[in-house]
């Protein structure tokens, strides 16, 4: 986020080059050489067949350089900690103040070795004496020495590569990422870099999408063939991303609809590459363009600000064929209620077509809560099927909904809050509410901003709390079907169960 900013409220900035650099190996080995020894389950980074967790702390102070960011892997069973920086052994580069490495993260199998690989974005990077040019780094997997056993893999503009251009101030390449497998089996890696400028303006952003175990790689903006809109100055298209195996979506929350600025938009794209050599587009869409009730477009909605996505098994499919996709609209007004917000949830069909299935805010008929300004409902958002085997239901499809505005008590303002919802069917029929002192242990107290972060794993929904007293910095791990005030099933904290003690922002991004 921009420094200085209020978490919910950054904005993007930047200028234009198109193309990323593909940084070797290097001389630590290929991960391939660990093929068949992982055992391939999902965010499992030893290959021990355990779920690990991923807890950032991008405003971490490392080798002395404030906030140059770390990343925690806490290994699942108890089997420890592995803290992954740029101070690490065969991680590129070198920790320099306001990198904010883990800034974003995303989790796959790069290399298709059977364990999992972190993809971690750290937008503050310079390029030489380019100023928050960005840059990704892929960190393997191993199940002797998770992220250290191999050199890791950089993504980066540069001018030798044939997608051309180079660095520039601002770009912020990894501001979002999201990552993985297409159904045909190769590993794929998008990458947000919103503040790009092109001839027609400032911050009109694009992706970079890399893919297969080879890491090719192209360049798509809103300019490019197929892709809905066009390339604005201001759009900032790749500052959100989510995905499933058979879907991915970017954000541009700084979209114009007509003469409405700031409105936002998204487009969604499949993983396979299309005769123009690019993800193949699938439809675009902002409030103005969707089925729905009160689709206007207002200026600031900036719908796409946040994404969500799980996959998605309809009634009379023998398997996964389908997502839900949750679209944030932190900056929209209901009435008079300014910046209250508000979540549209769509049904993406195998065929490509889209059904708006939900319009969720807090003054939907039987979720809990009231709409207050400020509340920034849908700022960021998690979703989740936890039962892929069976067909889905409003049981097994859900949906955390971040409030980070919210102000419950007079004495604390935007503490924040979570409301947990069903992904499909009425909103209001099984959801829950959390929020600090209320589920969440902590608080409330002053600017906690809970919902602020979020994750998802089948079994728990990871709510960070990097902000507020010190002594609050955790990530609590809530069951999917909790009740409103229900307790945590698990809490990570710094100085706890193997995580060192201390941090900036603990828990400030969790997958």
């Amino acid at each position: 986020m921009p420094h200085g900013r209020s978490p919910w409220r950054a904005g993007v900035v930047g200028a234009l080059s198109v193309g990323l650099l593909l940084l070797g190996l290097g001389a630590g080995g290929t991960p391939a050489a660990a093929a068949g020894a992982c055992a391939g389950a999902q965010s499992d980074f030893n290959g021990d067949g355990v779920r690990d967790t991923v807890i950032a702390d991008p405003d971490a102070t490392v080798a002395g350089q404030e906030r140059a960011g770390l990343v925690h892997i806490v290994l699942g069973g108890g089997k420890g900690v592995a803290e992954i920086s740029q101070d690490t052994p065969n991680v590129a580069d070198a920790p320099e103040v306001g990198d904010q490495f883990g800034f974003s993260v995303a989790v796959y199998d790069a290399n298709k070795d059977g364990c999992s690989d972190l993809a971690v974005g750290i937008p503050y990077e310079d390029v030489g004496t380019v100023k928050d040019a960005g840059y990704v780094q892929v960190i393997f997997g191993s199940t002797t020495a998770v992220g250290q056993e191999f050199n890791s893999k950089g993504f980066i503009q540069g001018e030798t590569q044939p997608l051309g251009g180079g660095p520039e101030t601002d770009d912020w390449l990894g501001y979002a990422v999201a990552a993985g497998t297409s159904p045909t089996g190769f590993p794929f890696l998008a990458i947000g870099v919103p503040g790009e400028d092109g001839a027609g303006g400032a911050d009109m952003g694009l992706i970079g999408y890399v893919w297969g175990t080879d890491y090719q790689a192209v360049s798509v903006s809103q300019d490019t063939t197929g892709v809905w809109e066009e390339a604005e100055p201001y759009d900032r298209f790749g500052a959100s991303i989510a995905a499933t195996d058979r879907y991915f979506v970017v954000g541009a929350p700084g979209e114009s609809i007509g003469t409405v600025a700031f409105a936002g938009g998204v487009q969604a794209f499949r993983p396979s590459i299309n005769a123009n050599g690019i993800p193949e587009p699938v439809f675009g869409m902002g409030q103005g363009r969707t089925a729905g009730p009160d689709t206007a477009a207002q200026t600031d909605d900036r719908y796409g600000a946040a994404l969500a996505m799980a996959p998605y098994r309809p009634t009379g499919a023998a398997t996964i064929t389908d997502a839900i996709l949750a679209v944030g609209v932190p900056g929209e007004d209901l009435g008079t209620t300014v910046d209250a917000g508000a979540v549209h949830v769509f049904h993406m069909k195998a065929d490509g077509s889209v059904v708006l299935l939900n319009w969720i805010d807090q003054n939907v008929e039987g979720v809990e809560g009231e709409a207050e300004p400020g509340d920034f409902f849908g700022q960021r958002l998690a979703a989740v099927n936890t039962a892929t085997n069976v067909v889905s239901t409003a049981s097994t499809m859900r949906l955390a909904v971040g409030v980070p505005g919210e102000e419950s008590a007079e004495n604390a303002p935007e503490a924040g809050g979570v409301q947990i919802l069903p992904a499909i069917g009425a909103p209001g029929a099984s959801d829950a509410w959390i929020e600090p002192g209320h589920g969440i242990p902590s608080g409330p107290t002053p600017r906690t901003y809970a919902g602020i972060s979020l994750g998802s794993s089948p079994s728990l929904l990871y709510v960070g709390m990097p902000y507020g007293p010190a002594e609050g910095h955790a990530v609590h791990g809530f069951p999917w079907n909790t009740a409103s005030g229900g307790a945590p099933a698990q809490t990570w904290k710094p100085g706890e169960a193997g995580i060192p003690a201390g941090g900036a922002a603990f828990g400030a991004t969790v997958r």
